[in-house]
């Protein structure tokens, strides 16, 4: 059996503890991890794998190890890549101990709990959340930004994929679950690189954070506040009050209706860019950007308070100049939410606290200059911004102008904040000076022009002379003190005497510094409430602000809400699509669904702009429920409860479903959720299976939706055969999107128009992709045949049947002229190709394989 050393042992005792986290245990100046923690880390971080004696010479274990004043980045490099770290410090001063040092675990770093560090997006919430069952079809969902102290909490109605969905819209990194949950959740979130943490207890001591929420939810509140407490291991008074959202006070967007319509992240790159986002973040403050981000995320409901916000835009478009000086003072407010946070958990530094005065500064200015606007609804927005006068108060005595980064090298705290402390400076500053006069003296005495005094902290202060000068020196006052090779130190009782007076003064200066700054750090946390109230005011400000900016750049104009079902946008524009091009060169185009009339068949070619077209719809009510501006003439709007889409085909190959599968799932979650006050946008559903089997999955979808949910739908596809729908639907009306012939091309006039297409024009899009020309001579004759057939079908009133180029074999080509070997295998290939059963992607794929191999033939 093997021994372990006590400092082993310790090590092996602490890990027991926090076995799904990496150990970080600290030795002197290193951060050490030994065992399995020391193989898998070091493979992660790519750093040196050794090894050490942990038995008395019996057994070596491997182990590796990071320098404690740099080991923030590597922690970091864990926690994102989905792991936990235990942080083991030290707790005990190991000179006044015999033995081994006490260790304990300080803190658990997480990817829900990670606060600062380089992946960290300041104008994003990094939330932590918490899932629990409320019973079989519902759950509680409560989310946390660490950072911030903001809390909030949901009812999620529906399965565990709209659970899922609703966590990867939040974005979050970690989710909070009990061992039932746990069971049920694995799988599909390790697919995801969600951490799914375990926590066996929930809050149980009196708090008024639960105080706002319905009792039924608060268990996941608990749950989630007890993990948070029992990781971070310190205070933490700047977590606010829980705030419970209301499902009917908000508009509902599902994750896939996020993505489609790339509200906050772009399904291109992944980023900012080109989003809904990315077009109206002019804020100038981080808290400001990332209330943007929630307003975006969960949009009002509510017409009074939809209105409340765009009067409140008109008023700061109206105030040109006011607004500008708005913007100009906010500018320099940093982030309050922030600090606070960094204050409660007693990691704030001085400059964090010399941040907050500089923002409290601020404050009164903008607040005098909205009680001087003579609009109504800017000066009662004055009355809800708090100064923090006391706050502010205790700052500009306590903190000095510029402090330093760290905390314990002094200068933080202002000189006259504190009499003792002013002694010690002045004992300091005026030894300094002392030491420079002594040098000056020295200097003239012996004629050394290069004798200098110095310090080091072994040593302490001394006279250095280089050995060519040590004649010169008067050696009867100079007493040796240290040998170099080119020099001699020396030591003067004079000099000795003042040592202890300067060093004394400094480091007991630095000391009680610290006391001070660290009295005054605890003193802020009971202002917390107040800071971050007002930084909440500051940043609704700052996204109005941003909204009234937009608006007047771009020439939106005010939506009005009634509280019917009616939708109405005159020449609207999608506003995104629009920045990223001249705006001379968009077509706008109008959009009307009738109390009596409310759903819209959109047909037309590829690429003529039917899926923009749907967006834009979208778009203009998520901007106007936000409070914003619209892109268009005139917009008369119902009050939407939910917006389903189901735009573009992309594979879920996390869960490894199909295009087809996707799309039929998103259209059931869309169908079974929505109400008479829903928005739905359905895109060319039914295209990943076969021809009438997609058809008759549109047909029966449509007469759904109009006979048994009755919401405002746009609906597109290129079955034409479903434009005779508006015979038996009453409430369908037919668009399309306008195409023209000239000189044997197409021409898209990107024009909604009344009325069906008349084709499809898909070869044309082929041919603008550059596909041979004899492959789309064949194209053109297969479609002939296709037509011809399927007419012939109809006139003989036979059941219809699926078509496919295995009917049109025996038929003779048309190709314009002779056509090479190469030319007769690709088309050979065509002929017996099942399109009809082929996915988009499948189908260029095949394309690409044609024009390659005629390219390799010709070559």
């Amino acid at each position: 059996m093997t021994t372990h050393t006590p400092m082993m042992q310790q090590y092996l005792q602490v890990k027991a503890q926090h076995e799904d986290a990496f150990l970080f245990f600290r030795l002197g100046d290193f951060y050490e991890l030994f065992f399995t923690d020391a193989t898998e880390a070091s493979q992660i971080l790519e750093i040196t794998l050794t090894s050490r004696d942990a038995s008395g010479g019996r057994e070596r274990i491997p182990m590796c190890g990071v320098p404690y004043h740099s080991a923030a980045g590597y922690i970091e490099t864990l926690v994102r890549k989905g792991h936990k770290v235990a942080i083991c410090e030290q707790t005990e001063d190991p000179k006044n101990v015999k033995g081994i040092v006490k260790r304990e675990v300080v803190r658990i770093v997480t990817p829900g709990t990670m606060t600062e560090g380089k992946t960290i997006d300041a104008n994003t919430n990094h939330f932590i959340g918490a899932a629990d069952s409320i019973d079989g079809d519902n759950y509680a969902l409560a989310y946390l930004d660490l950072a911030t102290g903001e809390g909030k909490v949901e009812y999620v109605d529906g399965d565990e994929r709209t659970l899922i969905a609703e966590i990867e819209a939040l974005g979050m990194k970690e989710v909070v679950v009990g061992e039932g949950l746990h069971i049920a959740l694995s799988d599909s979130m390790a697919k995801r690189n969600i951490v799914l943490s375990i926590e066996h207890s929930e809050e149980t001591q009196e708090t008024d954070l639960f105080d706002q929420v319905p009792a039924n939810v608060r268990e996941a509140c608990g749950m989630l506040l007890a993990y948070v407490n029992r990781t971070q291991k310190t205070a933490l008074d700047h977590i606010r009050p829980f705030e419970f959202i209301q499902k009917q006070a908000k508009l509902s967007i599902d994750a896939n209706s996020m993505r489609n319509l790339e509200l906050i992240q772009s399904i291109r790159s992944g980023g900012k860019e080109g989003t809904l986002y990315w077009l109206l973040d002019e804020t100038v403050t981080a808290m400001g950007a990332r209330k943007l981000k929630m307003w975006i995320h969960q949009p009002l409901a509510e017409q009074r308070a939809i209105e409340n916000r765009l009067d409140t835009v008109t008023e700061l478009i109206e105030e040109f100049f006011l607004r500008d000086e708005l913007q100009t003072n906010l500018k320099e407010v940093y982030d309050l939410e922030r600090l606070a946070g960094r204050i409660s958990m007693g990691s704030a530094s001085g400059r964090d606290l010399a941040q907050l005065r500089n923002s409290l500064r601020r404050v009164p200015a903008i607040k005098q200059s909205l009680q001087d606007s003579s609009q109504p609804l800017l000066s009662q927005f004055a009355k809800r911004i708090d100064s923090c006068e006391e706050t502010l108060a205790i700052l500009e005595a306590a903190v000095a102008e510029n402090p330093p980064l760290s905390v314990k090298e002094g200068g933080i705290i202002k000189d006259g904040y504190h009499d003792r402390l002013d002694q010690y400076r002045d004992a300091s500053k005026n030894g300094k000076a002392w030491l420079a006069e002594l040098e000056r003296e020295e200097r003239e005495r012996t004629g050394i022009k290069t004798l200098k005094i110095g310090y080091n902290r072994i040593f302490g202060y001394f006279i250095e002379i280089t050995k060519s000068n040590i004649h010169l020196a008067d050696l009867e006052r100079y007493e040796r003190k240290q040998t170099l090779a080119n020099a001699e130190r020396y030591i003067t009782p004079e000099l000795k005497e003042k040592e202890d007076l300067i060093l004394n003064a400094e480091a007991e200066g630095q000391e009680l510094e610290y006391q001070l700054f660290s009295a005054v750090r605890e003193d802020m946390k009971t202002h917390i409430r107040r800071v971050q109230q007002l930084a909440s005011v500051l940043s609704e400000l700052d996204v109005l602000l941003a909204f009234a900016v937009v608006s007047e750049k771009r020439n939106y104009v005010k939506p009005i809400f009634h509280a019917g079902k009616a939708l109405e946008i005159k020449n609207g524009r999608h506003p995104v699509v629009e920045k990223m091009m001249d705006h001379s060169l968009y077509v706008p185009n109008s959009c009307k669904l009738a109390e009596v009339a409310n759903m819209l068949l959109i047909t037309g070619p590829n690429m003529s702009g039917k899926s923009t077209y749907m967006r834009q719809v979208a778009l203009t009510v998520v901007m106007a429920q936000i409070g914003c501006y619209v892109p268009c003439e005139d917009a008369l709007l119902p009050v939407t409860d939910q917006i389903f889409t189901r735009i573009g085909a992309a594979d879920d190959l996390a869960s490894g479903q199909s295009t087809f599968m996707m799309e039929m799932m998103e259209s059931q979650h869309a169908i079974a959720n929505a109400t008479a006050q829903s928005l739905l946008l359905f895109d060319e559903i039914g295209r990943g299976t076969s021809t009438y089997d997609g058809m008759a999955l549109a047909q029966a979808m449509m007469e759904h939706i109009h006979n048994e949910i009755g919401a405002n739908t746009l609906f597109s596809t290129h079955y034409h055969e479903l434009t005779n729908l508006d015979k038996e639907l009453t409430r369908l009306e037919n668009v399309h999107v306008a195409a023209m012939e000239q000189d044997g091309k197409v021409v898209f006039l990107h024009k909604v128009m009344a009325g069906p297409a008349d084709k499809s024009y898909g070869i044309y899009v082929a041919e603008l992709a550059g596909l041979p020309a004899p492959l789309l001579v064949r194209a053109k004759s297969l479609l002939t045949a296709f037509e011809g057939k399927e007419k012939a079908v109809m006139h003989e009133e036979e059941q219809p049947q699926q078509l496919t180029f295995f009917d049109v074999q025996k038929e003779e080509p048309q190709a314009a002229g002779p056509l090479s070997t190469a030319e007769q295998e690709v088309l050979a290939d065509l002929a017996g190709y099942d399109a009809l059963n082929t996915t988009p992607l499948q189908a260029f794929q095949y394309i690409y394989e044609l024009k390659e191999k005629l390219s390799s033939k010709k070559g």
